[in-house]
C-alpha cells in the first residue's frame, strides 16, 4: 500500500457554514485519503501556508458565501507566490454554473457544485494525483468452470 493522498479542505473567507466541508472530509477519509481541515474563516494566505506546511497533494476549497470568484483565485496566487503552484486547487459549494468557466480560467482544476457525488470527487482526486494508476476497485468474481 502506497502513500495516502493528502487533501487540505478549507473554507476561505467569512463563510460560517461548514457542514458540507465536514461531509466531504469524512467521505475522502472513507476513500483512504488523509484529510486536513483548516476550519472556518481562513484567509488565502493561511490556506496556502497550511497546504505547504502539511505537504498536501491537493487543496479543496468550499464556498457558500458567493465570494468564490475572489477567494479561489487569491488562494492560487498565494500558492504561486510561495513556489507551490504545483498544488492543484479544486472547489465546491454553492457556485453558479456561469462562474465555473471564470474559475477554471483562473487556475481552479475542477468545480463540484452542490449535490455532486462524493465518489465522483474522490475518484477525480485519485486520478488527478495518480493519473493512470488503477484505482482500488472491488474484486471481480471469477467464474469457475468445471
Amino acid at each position: 500500500m502506497g502513500k495516502k493522498i493528502r487533501v487540505l479542505v478549507a473554507k476561505p473567507g467569512l463563510d460560517g457554514h461548514d457542514r458540507g466541508a465536514l461531509v466531504i472530509s469524512q467521505a475522502l477519509r472513507d476513500h483512504g485519503m488523509e484529510v486536513i481541515y483548516t476550519g472556518l474563516r481562513q484567509s488565502p494566505v493561511q490556506i496556502a501556508q497550511a497546504a505547504i506546511q502539511e505537504d498536501v497533494d491537493v487543496i479543496g476549497l468550499s464556498s457558500l458565501s458567493g465570494a468564490h470568484k475572489t477567494l479561489f483565485p487569491k488562494v492560487i496566487e498565494e500558492l504561486e507566490k510561495r513556489d507551490a503552484a504545483d498544488i492543484p486547487v479544486i472547489g465546491g459549494g454553492v457556485i453558479p454554473s456561469e462562474d465555473i468557466p471564470y474559475l477554471l480560467e483562473k487556475g481552479v482544476k475542477k468545480i463540484f457544485t452542490s449535490g455532486s457525488s462524493t465518489d465522483l470527487l474522490a475518484n477525480y482526486i485519485k486520478e488527478l494525483i495518480e493519473p493512470g494508476k488503477k484505482q482500488n476497485q472491488p474484486p471481480k468474481k471469477i467464474a469457475h468452470m468445471e
